[in-house]
């Protein structure tokens, strides 16, 4: 039968996790749908001109018209909830800027947000600073969270006289006296939320960061001293907003309802008791559907953008009736759904680790050691029948062969055959096993650990942190080829030197695979893969292990007449700009290369065209790309 792109789609899982946003076209290059409609660009396609734009590999695409949509789907969703269930009260999204502090990312999501009150979110000085920079609507508000000292708080009341309506969100007891006491200092009437400690739970990785045992937070006792300090201050009126946050990435739809319905019933006690609350803080949580499962999975979430803004509005709606108050503003800090979406990782493939094809023979010479000739006659005499009798078999003579080279019996050639013969058994007996029925568990354990390493040009640590930090799946895929049948099972290994710098995990909508089918490499020609969804926190988190710098980038849009446009190319780090950051100056380091030089010069033990040949391009390399060149 013959594979198209329609079953590439199917295994990769793209039209899943992809959600309207990724597709193949018939070409089978994997294509980008900025606006969800039937305008794509084609990446493979748009590789010639990138190169154009001087732009390397590995390299991130952004796509900011997927920001622009994710904004605008949000806001839908919020503004027809409202409609549906006759809120008498409106939505106020604001984007948590520790998400992605990249200067372009928040300007999109600004500009995106323009008309509609989109607010923003800071957790520090620094994002306070950059929030401030920023030309928001009338209605938009920015919401300070974290931990504040003096400074942060004077630096929200000068966003305060600058015209912006700075919610200062106190997090800890102690915050409610010295929001008061800055505040008196400087004449300014603040903008002042509590941030309550819920008792429910969020679901997924992130779950511990919330409950009663959560880092950030007043327990109701604290947030009742809170407001008798308020109001011992004469700041009663000011607080105007309360805040919660059920979690990141929230899997499960009903942790969502039971963290808005404790919430919300907060609020309208409050409400009640007179305090002038306008506005409820659902924070974060939506998550994001990067195996495309629709499931609690931790990689997946079993609920709709859609659904989410629908249950939020109906359970504030509902409980504020009960209790007889007005309902809130309500406001979400959705970071990574807005985000995760926009960004895509392209790596080439420049090799593979060493492997014979488990059919190809091995000349066994007359004088090889005994256990080498045994193992030959092991492999030649497998079958379906024997196979599992043969492969213990082989194990316990590869034993043998290493006792015996520990010994000093066999030389390095026979070593070397011996364990050439235990590769081709081990393959020959995953054949045999997966044409069973069912296949014993040893042989599940063994095929993960004969899969292919394909070297991709890349840095885990750098571009996917959370994969090797917290065991994050992103969706991975070619980005051509994909109309031929990948029959390549492999794990995709950076070029760091450390063992953890490999992708062997995958997503998959039944699964959690430790493998993927690639194509087989071909002489001569580049083979490209995409890490999909990797627009959230991993900008931020991206280390330096190794000295692998930040990536090239390059922003594409699609204009109306369906053609792709790159708007924007950054170059990433190069290798003097990485080795600044740890006190590694360039200048220094040229001057010690051509001291060296010079020495070895004066002792005649280099000639001084060879020495200035030798420091010049030692100097070069300090202005090139940190990370490696396949072509």
């Amino acid at each position: 039968m013959t594979y198209t792109s329609r079953d590439a789609s199917r295994y990769y899982g793209i039209d899943a996790w992809g959600q309207g946003y990724f597709g193949v076209n018939g070409r089978g290059n994997l294509t980008v749908h900025p606006q969800r409609d039937e305008r794509r660009i084609d990446i493979f396609g748009l590789l010639g001109r990138l190169k154009r734009h001087k732009v390397r590999f590995p390299l991130l695409l952004r796509f900011p018209q997927i920001l622009a949509s994710r904004v605008h789907e949000l806001f839908d969703a919020f503004d027809s909830a409202v409609r549906e269930f006759h809120y008498d009260g409106t939505y106020r999204g604001v984007f948590p800027i520790k998400v992605n502090q990249n200067a372009d990312v928040v300007s999109a999501i600004v500009h995106a947000g323009r008309g509609r009150n989109l607010g923003l979110e800071a957790g520090s000085k620094a994002e306070l600073a950059i929030a401030l920079t920023h030309d928001l609507d009338e209605g938009a508000i920015v919401v300070c969270n974290g931990y504040k000292d003096e400074e942060y708080v004077r630096l929200a009341l000068r966003g305060c006289q600058l015209g912006y309506k700075v919610f200062l969100i106190i997090e800890k007891p102690p915050e409610a006296e010295l929001i008061a006491k800055v505040s008196k200092q400087m004449g300014v009437e603040p903008y002042i939320g509590i941030r309550t400690r819920l008792q429910s739970r969020g679901s997924g990785m992130w779950e511990k960061s919330t409950g009663s045992a959560a880092k950030f937070g007043l327990t109701t006792q604290e947030l009742l001293d809170a407001l008798e300090t308020l109001t011992r201050h004469g700041l009663e009126s000011r607080f105007q907003l309360l805040h919660f946050h059920a979690g990141s990435q929230i899997t499960e739809i009903r942790r969502i309802k039971s963290a808005v319905r404790e919430g919300a019933r907060i609020y309208a006690k409050l409400r009640s008791e007179g305090y002038p609350l306008e506005y409820l803080d659902v924070g974060g949580g939506l998550g994001v559907d990067y195996d495309g499962s629709n499931t609690s999975y931790e990689a997946s979430m079993n609920y709709t953008v859609r659904e989410y803004a629908n249950d939020v509005v109906y359970i504030v709606d509902e409980i504020c009736g009960a209790e007889n108050v007005p309902v809130p503003t309500l406001v979400s800090e959705s970071g990574r759904a807005l985000t995760a979406y926009h960004a895509v990782l392209i790596s080439e493939v420049g090799g593979r680790n060493a492997e014979e094809p488990s059919g190809e023979d091995i000349m066994v010479p007359a004088d090889a050691h005994d256990t080498v000739k045994e193992l030959h006659e092991i492999w030649l005499g497998m079958h379906q029948k024997n196979h599992r009798e043969f492969f213990h078999d082989a194990e316990a003579k590869r034993e043998e062969l290493l006792k015996n080279f520990d010994l000093g019996f066999l030389s390095l050639r026979d070593r070397a055959l011996g364990e050439r013969l235990i590769g081709h058994v081990r393959r020959r007996t995953v054949a045999f096993a997966k044409e069973q029925r069912f296949v014993p568990d040893e042989f599940i354990e063994l095929e993960k650990n004969l899969v292919t390493k394909y070297i991709a040009n890349f840095s885990v640590f750098q571009s996917i942190p959370d994969h090797w930090a917290l065991d994050q799946l992103f969706p991975v895929v070619p980005i051509h080829r994909l109309g031929e049948k990948p029959t390549v099972a492999a794990t995709l290994c950076d070029v760091t030197c450390d063992s953890y710098g490999e992708i062997d995990e995958f997503v998959d909508p039944l699964e959690k695979r430790t493998s993927l089918n690639m194509h087989e490499l071909q002489k001569g020609k580049p083979y490209y893969i995409a890490v999909a969804l990797i627009g959230a926190y991993q900008d931020v988190l991206g280390d330096y292990h190794n000295l692998f710098g930040r990536v090239d980038e390059a922003h594409v849009v699609v204009g109306k007449n369906g053609a792709a446009r790159i708007v924007k190319a950054v170059p990433g780090d190069e290798a003097h700009e990485v080795l600044e950051l740890f006190g590694h100056k360039q200048d220094e380091m040229v001057a010690a290369v051509r001291a060296r030089a010079d020495a070895l010069v004066a002792a005649r033990k280099l000639t001084r065209a060879k020495a200035k040949q030798a420091v010049a391009y030692f100097a070069e390399s300090l202005d090139g790309y940190t990370y490696l060149n396949f072509r």
